[in-house]
């Protein structure tokens, strides 16, 4: 079994696209989702320090306990949860991903832009 990782969204319009692109990027079985409303903002300076560590006990899990070969930070147009313009997103996007390396640097990580038209880009 091969797993890869997304955090994404819970916006259930980006779940699809990523787990598509991440099995199709990466030849992986299973993607693991964890999921918070507007995620790369708590990799980005947040004061929500209780979110960030969840978020990282559930990658955890999957990267320790699944053997996740990759992990894929997630951030869309139009989010409800992180409503930043694009530019600042993809800007937070980029510090999750660094941060991300940071702690799992045996894994390989990337950034995932989702458009307004549900298309997924690796940015990072």
């Amino acid at each position: 079994m091969s797993f890869c990782t997304a955090i994404n969204c819970m916006d259930g319009r980006v779940q699809l696209p990523v787990i598509k692109f991440l099995q199709d990027r990466f030849g992986a079985e299973y993607v693991d989702s964890v999921t918070e409303a507007g995620p790369v903002r708590y990799f980005a300076g947040c004061d929500d320090k209780a979110t960030l560590q969840s978020i990282l006990a559930r990658v955890e899990i999957s990267v320790g306990q699944h053997g996740s070969s990759c992990i894929a930070a997630c951030s869309h147009a139009g989010c409800a949860g992180n409503p930043a313009d694009d530019a600042t997103q993809q800007q937070q996007l980029g510090e999750a991903v660094t941060f991300i390396k940071d702690n799992y640097p045996k894994t390989e990580v990337i950034g995932l832009w989702i458009d307004s038209d549900w298309q997924v880009h690796e940015m990072y």
